[in-house]
């Protein structure tokens, strides 16, 4: 996969988290235990919520405009969105700690995408953007492991 602007990699990433929230809803309504059915379907809104976050990046009046319409360029090769689409096949909902794990892997992944594109910035804002969008995955990795250990603790 490969980006030319900033926006694209918004809407990529905006769309992957609805995709997640999907997946998780889905198997919420599948033969699953009552605490896993509790965490996906935690894990669904707070999908929803990110997708959300992201989608109001574009539109317009929003202070980000320049930097969404900046273009980039990365190897063909670039590692994260091919890991990113794998995760939700393999979402294995025998327990808790799997979901969580899935969840997890999957924030942290999206934190190494946006850390790789602060690296390699063109400019100061758009480096300053993308390290934002990588310190709020850390902090929802973070929100994530705590809820879900109340989850398990209920």
């Amino acid at each position: 996969m490969r980006f030319h602007q900033v926006k694209e990699l918004v809407d990529w990433a905006a769309g992957y988290h609805r995709r997640l929230a999907e997946q998780y809803a889905a198997l919420a309504g599948g033969e699953v235990g009552e605490r896993v059915q509790m965490a996906l379907e935690y894990l669904a809104e707070h999908e929803r919520k990110m997708e959300q976050e992201l989608t109001e990046y574009r539109q317009d009046g929003s202070d980000h405009g320049a930097v969404l319409e900046a273009w980039f360029d990365d190897p063909a090769d670039f590692p994260h969105p091919p890991v990113l689409e794998r995760l939700p096949e393999c979402i294995d909902c025998s327990n808790v700690q799997s979901v969580l794990s899935t969840a997890l892997t999957a924030h942290r992944t999206l934190q190494d995408l946006y850390d790789h594109r602060a690296e390699r910035a063109a400019g100061s804002d758009e480096r300053e953007f993308f390290e934002a969008l990588s310190r709020g995955h850390e902090g929802e990795v973070r929100r994530i492991a705590r809820d879900m250990q109340r989850l398990e603790d209920y």
